[in-house]
């Protein structure tokens, strides 16, 4: 909430700030990290897991990736700077509640319906992933804050790439689970 706080304070007063023009917002985070600390969902040991949240929680990701699309299409001349603020405040939150939700109730339920004798390397691959995202998170949300700070984005090329290199790869990521990890976990849970 402070980083928020913080974030928020550098918007210039002229220019609207409203939750409701994005769909990622804090709100969707929290109800994200509730799934998983709250152990709404259960595991191998405990029963059935809820693939309609692992599908909630993958469609918030894809809702960032079109917002952070917007932006990047709008590049140099019509950034929103606003939007940009409002994503800078939840791109990390978001990224990293959404990978603890995986690796505490997703990949362990993946992990118990691989065929026995498979190879893990499925899971270690997903998971450098996430820290690939989340280090990259970091540095894109630096880069939308400066661009909410107003003034000229000084290489519009290059943050446009920025952009571009994230949301297409986390759109990858989330290709990749909805074509294997939900299915295998699907098929098990019935």
């Amino acid at each position: 909430m402070i980083y928020v706080k913080a974030v928020q304070a550098v918007l210039p007063q002229s220019a609207p700030a409203s939750q409701s023009e994005i769909a990622v917002t804090p709100n969707s985070i929290s109800s994200i990290t509730h799934f998983a600390a709250q152990g709404e969902e259960r595991g191998p040991e405990n029963g059935p897991v809820s693939t309609a949240t692992m599908e909630r929680v993958l469609q918030e990701k894809i809702r960032l990736c079109d917002i952070l699309e917007e932006i990047a299409d709008s590049l140099p001349e019509n950034i929103d700077r606003a939007r940009c603020l409002q994503i800078a405040s939840v791109l990390v939150p978001l990224v990293r509640s959404t990978h603890l939700y995986e690796e505490q109730v997703i990949f362990p339920a993946y992990e118990s319906v691989l065929a026995e004798g498979a190879e893990p390397s499925v899971l270690t691959r997903l998971r450098a992933e996430h820290f690939e995202d989340e280090c990259y998170a970091d540095e894109l949300t630096e880069a939308l804050l400066a661009a909410a700070r107003g003034g000229e984005v000084k290489n519009a090329e290059a943050f446009g790439y920025m952009l571009r290199a994230f949301f297409e790869s986390v759109r990858r990521h989330v290709a990749f689970e909805r074509e294997h990890v939900l299915p295998a976990i699907r098929a098990a849970y019935r």
